[in-house]
């Protein structure tokens, strides 16, 4: 496997059962949803035990992410391999048909609400789906505390305590860390984090788990602990167009932990980069990857992995197509 060269690798996504999710994941993802309940996500470039992403593609076809960055870490993450025991990013598309939990992520400052091994979490969405009545909330409203939120909780009127607005397709959302956030009603999107899985449910709706017939558990005081009252960064992000030839790409998230692209184009174009790891995901569309003298047919909802070791490639849309371009920033 050592002698095996670098190429582009594509990774099938992992399918979860939501309570708030819906059956719209299979407009996107070229697998067929399981069963017939809600599947709220897909976990499309996940390194985590319990949802561990697999090649799909060529000579490490089987092979799993954890895997890849273990045994070929500068071949893959480049001269910051030894910063990354595992992959820094986990990507997901959520089909929120119903709210999601009222929640917030820890930030640096929470060390004693961390788990060995976990990190704080910052994150992003980017809105391929919305209805007239979805709704994003990022944030709190003016004057918030933590004393008014748990009174909120209690009287279940904690919207009144949110920031939230109607999204539209294409609007692009960052959630820093210590956010209380929360969408649904009909919206998908594509959704970008810091590789955590550590959530404090503050509020849930009144919601029951089908499976269980239970309300979930809330950990209130825990997401209270979380949250940073002085964030002035979560919300709608304005794009930064960095070219229209020969193809459209706009900035969307550019902090400490990822920076994301959005190409939309019919010509061929430029994607990748010498020396660093770059992730695609196909929104609309196909085309063609090129490397080595071999191409790379990239299809809507897929996934790919440009290894740090390979160089910046062409890629030739069949049609329109939109794509968002993923880096680790330095």
């Amino acid at each position: 496997m050592n002698s095996i060269p670098m190429y582009p690798l594509r990774f099938g996504p992992i399918y979860e059962y939501r309570l708030w999710g819906g059956r719209r994941l299979a407009n996107l993802m070229s697998e067929p949803l399981p069963g017939d309940g809600p599947v709220g996500e897909a976990w499309i470039l996940s390194d985590r035990d319990d949802h561990m992403s697999h090649v799909t593609n060529g000579p490490f076809r089987g092979r799993s992410l954890g895997e890849l960055v273990q045994q070929f870490p500068s071949k893959l993450m480049g001269k910051r391999a030894s910063e990354f025991p595992r992959f820094p990013l986990l990507l997901k598309f959520l089909d929120c048909h119903e709210m999601l939990s009222v929640q917030v992520h820890p930030t640096a400052a929470n060390t004693d609400l961390l788990p060995e091994g976990e990190t704080p979490k910052a994150e992003a969405w980017v809105v391929l789906v919305a209805g007239a009545e979805s709704r994003i909330c990022a944030g709190l409203k003016p004057g918030a505390t933590a004393e008014n939120l748990r009174k909120a909780v209690a009287n279940d009127n904690v919207a009144d305590c949110l920031a939230s607005f109607t999204p539209k397709p294409g609007d692009a959302v960052f959630i820093p860390a210590g956010t209380v956030h929360t969408l649904g009603d009909d919206v998908m999107v594509f959704e970008i984090q810091q590789n955590s899985d550590v959530t404090f449910r503050l509020y849930d709706w009144g919601h029951l788990d089908a499976k269980t017939g239970e309300p979930r558990e809330l950990e209130v005081d825990q997401a209270l602990a979380c949250i940073d009252y002085n964030n002035k960064s979560a919300g709608l992000v304005s794009p930064m167009v960095e070219s229209r030839t020969p193809v459209d790409r706009e900035r969307l998230f550019d902090c400490d932990f990822f920076r994301l692209w959005r190409l939309h184009g019919e010509s061929p174009f430029t994607v990748g980069a010498a020396g660093e790891p770059r992730v695609l995901v196909c929104l609309e569309g196909t085309g063609e990857l090129e490397h080595a003298g071999s191409a790379y047919t990239i299809g809507k909802g897929e996934v790919w992995l440009l290894p740090s070791q390979l160089r910046a490639f062409s890629f030739y849309p069949q049609c329109a197509v939109t794509l968002l371009e993923i880096s680790i920033p330095k």
